[in-house]
């Protein structure tokens, strides 16, 4: 499975975060000076299936482009986080348009294949990006 890298302002985020924990990845990451987790996408609409958390700490670091995992629902499912709770891609997609977003942990999205892992130096994704869309890069998936 490859990544490719996007401008995070690109990405349509789809569910609220939890403030602390993007406070707790900042500093992990900041530490690391490494990108290490894609943000997986909904690859035509450009929403976020998960990684809700990164793409807020991609922002508030100002990066220009962040590894992205484009995906669709045929190797995708969704369900809820809340017992006796149904979502459906449809409805992530009227959420995704909309501009409003699900509370947070709302949906789950179950991957078929491993996703792939990334080693990125955060001064790779803070240097300004080609007006195309930045190369594809392979990383082996993980467990």
């Amino acid at each position: 499975m490859e990544y490719c890298l996007l401008p995070p302002a690109r990405l349509i985020p789809t569910e609220e975060v939890m403030l602390d924990r993007v406070d707790a990845l900042q500093a992990q990451i900041l530490q690391a000076g490494t990108w290490t987790a894609p943000i997986t996408v909904e690859k035509d609409a450009l929403f976020v299936m998960d990684g809700h958390h990164r793409l807020t700490v991609a922002r508030r670091l100002r990066l220009t482009t962040v590894p992205v995992v484009l995906l669709d629902y045929d190797s995708v499912r969704v369900e809820s986080w809340h017992a006796g709770e149904n979502i459906t891609p449809a409805e992530i997609f009227e959420m995704a348009r909309s501009g409003r977003k699900f509370p947070y942990k709302t949906t789950r999205h179950i991957f078929r294949q491993g996703l792939p892992t990334c080693d990125v130096p955060l001064e790779l994704l803070t240097s300004p990006a080609p007006m195309d869309m930045a190369p594809v890069l392979f990383a082996g998936a993980r467990s």
